[in-house]
């Protein structure tokens, strides 16, 4: 028998001797299926230099000149750095874990020595066990440079790319690629510029509410399973996988391609998430939020974000619940809250005031 049907409880499971009594006032509890966990945070601590050439090369116009035996070579850390000091031997604080990037002046700096000059502070600054070298501005390396980083296998690129734009975009790419990130088994929208996560368990209807928003106008940006990443220390961004973007399971249906159904405007690529629907299963004595008064929170990787609990029981819009929520927060971030607003209304007339 399916979940649901009339026969559950009658074939599809032994009754037990003792059937849990509804408690007036119980706690919210989610919907009684199979419930798919959320995984662990994970960070990535490091990138490989061949993996960071391999998957941003395109964007970061890079091209490998020298060093290519050291691409198993480690990016620790996120940052960029600038050798400047460190080419007029000063090494007290130099970032050896980062990525260095010669731009047009330390490449001047490097013209203005005599070869010689360039060998030894060069050996001395690329035998440090640097990850990588970037060269900006499609400047050529000079000839001591080639051979040190050819003799101590450590890859030198180079970029048409200035230093400052290379700088925030190789910041950004690298903030992304190391940043804390897991996976919630979830359904996210985006609705009206909210990124609303649905939660609940299996078969509680997340996937239908999102065909009916996505039928309202809306966008779907990940359906079963959404990967979140913690970008800065207060931004959580979701998106989905490259198999099944745009893709959504409806049970009776099947999986449907949303965007040859609904147009590509149903599709989103990724979205911060701003809210959290949970749907729960209803029973009597369920404790409802009836004022809205009390904001609760769900944490992902850290950082609590504004929750609504959404008992499930027959005849409810759970679509248009949700859009509404997600409308009600996009008030709240200007300014306006509906429930505090009315409590204050009530208490002014109570008090005998002037509304």
């Amino acid at each position: 028998p399916h979940e649901g049907s009339d026969h559950e409880g009658k074939q599809g499971r032994a009754p037990t001797e003792e059937q849990p009594q509804d408690i007036p006032g119980r706690k919210f509890q989610p919907v009684n299926t199979v419930m798919i966990p959320k995984s662990t945070p994970k960070i990535n601590e490091n990138i490989s230099v061949r993996e960071f050439y391999s998957t941003y090369k395109k964007q970061l116009k890079l091209t490998l000149v020298a060093g290519e035996r050291g691409l198993r070579k480690l990016i620790r850390e996120k940052s960029i750095n600038r050798p400047s000091l460190a080419l007029t031997g000063f090494f007290k604080s130099f970032a050896t874990k980062r990525l260095q990037l010669f731009g047009a002046g330390e490449m001047a700096y490097l013209h203005s020595m005599s070869e010689t000059k360039q060998r030894k502070i060069l050996d001395k600054i690329i035998s440090m066990n640097l990850p990588c070298i970037v060269v900006s501005r499609q400047l050529v390396p000079t000839e001591a440079l080639l051979r040190a980083a050819e003799a101590h296998n450590v890859p030198l690129m180079r970029t048409p790319m200035n230093s400052r734009d290379f700088t925030t975009m190789a910041t950004v790419l690298l903030e992304e690629w190391m940043a804390p990130h897991l996976t919630e088994h979830a359904t996210l929208m985006d609705i009206k510029g909210i990124g609303t996560l649905i939660k609940g368990e299996s078969g509680a209807g997340k996937s239908e509410t999102a065909l009916a928003l996505v039928e309202r106008g809306y966008s779907l940006v990940a359906d079963d399973v959404v990967y979140i990443r913690l970008i800065g220390e207060h931004e959580l961004l979701g998106t989905s996988s490259e198999l099944n973007r745009g893709y959504l399971e409806c049970r009776g249906l099947g999986i449907l391609n949303i965007a040859e159904l609904f147009g590509i405007r149903s599709v989103r690529l990724e979205k911060r998430i701003d809210l959290v629907i949970t749907f729960g299963e209803w029973k009597p004595g369920v404790d409802e939020d009836r004022t809205g008064l009390d904001q609760d929170y769900y944490k992902i990787l850290g950082i609590d974000v504004p929750q609504v609990k959404l008992p499930i029981r027959p005849g409810r819009d759970l679509a248009r619940l949700v859009e509404v929520a997600a409308l009600v927060q996009a008030l709240k971030l200007i300014g306006h809250d509906s429930a505090q607003e009315f409590n204050e209304r009530l208490i002014a007339h109570m008090a005998g005031k002037k509304i």
